[in-house]
């Protein structure tokens, strides 16, 4: 007989049993359980998002197909609705959120989650800030008012650039500034922040800068400015200026120090594309 394993028994071949195990005991998720392990209530969440299933009498119904095949999942029986439920009200989710962890920093350790196919050549950490509004239901959710007729919450993501996975999520109503949301977010170090002009904040550079942080910003066109000096760019390519200026505008005076100002053609558009940053060393180019 030839023996071959589901996608789905390949996939969770990268949680080993030994360690969700030592973490179940770390966290007191079995304590009083009857019967329904955390393992099982894992496979059952994890077969949720894949099958990508909307309620727990589809997730249930599912693996009740799947009898037979279960037991190569380490799971006995299909776990039926009300278990499931009680298991997802009552267990400790920290002991799901240490398994994240865990796990990604196995995949980063051993490389599996891949590179990014042009490298840099420096070493800071390069880090990508931004937010998604999800729409929800206004009726079922009223706490969640975004407009009249809508609801809605965002996600505020810090994404790390070397293996597109996050570092920090916050997760707010659709109203919360991104500007607002983005000075409780913490930022290592040396690190490089690439931003949307939505997080264009005077206070929040200033703050970056304290805290030897880079940042390259998207900007719109109307702050004020006065330019120091002038850098030189690339005979070719793509770029148009290159400036050092002062901000001179009524929110500006709490960054007082100067800023780099650069500006590149995009191609298909018709306004150019205009870049903040206080990282003075790096080519135009590399920046752009």
């Amino acid at each position: 007989m030839v023996s071959t394993a589901s996608l789905f028994n390949q996939l969770l071949k990268h949680f080993p049993r030994t360690e969700f195990a030592e973490l179940v005991r770390k966290h007191g998720a079995e304590r009083n359980a009857k019967g329904f392990s955390c393992w099982s209530q894992f496979v059952a969440m994890l077969f949720c998002q894949l099958a990508q299933t909307d309620s727990l009498r589809e997730i249930c119904n599912g693996l009740k197909c799947c009898l037979g095949k279960l037991v190569h999942l380490g799971v006995q029986r299909s776990p039926v609705r009300s278990t499931l439920s009680y298991a997802n009200q009552h267990r400790p989710a920290a002991m799901f959120e240490d398994l994240f962890w865990t796990v990604l920093g196995r995949f980063r350790q051993q490389q599996l989650l891949g590179s990014r196919p042009t490298p840099f050549r420096f070493k800071n950490k390069i880090l990508l800030l931004d937010s998604t509004t999800i729409s929800l239901c206004l009726s079922l959710f009223p706490w969640a008012g975004f407009k009249r007729t809508k609801g809605g919450i965002k996600a505020h993501v810090l994404l790390d650039h070397d293996d597109f996975m996050p570092r920090f999520v916050l997760i707010t109503t659709a109203k919360a500034a991104d500007v607002r949301i983005a000075r409780s977010i913490p930022i290592p170090s040396h690190s490089i922040v690439v931003a949307d002009r939505a997080y264009m904040d005077f206070p929040r550079f200033a703050q970056w800068n304290r805290q030897d942080i880079y940042f390259v910003c998207r900007s719109p066109f109307y702050p004020v400015f006065t330019v120091l000096s002038q850098r030189p760019i690339p005979a070719r390519g793509n770029m148009l200026t290159d400036e050092i200026v002062q901000f001179t505008g009524r929110y500006s005076r709490q960054y007082p120090v100067p800023m780099r100002r650069i500006t590149l053609k995009v191609e298909g558009e018709d306004q150019p594309l205009i870049l903040l940053t206080n990282h003075m060393s790096f080519a135009a180019a590399t920046i752009g």
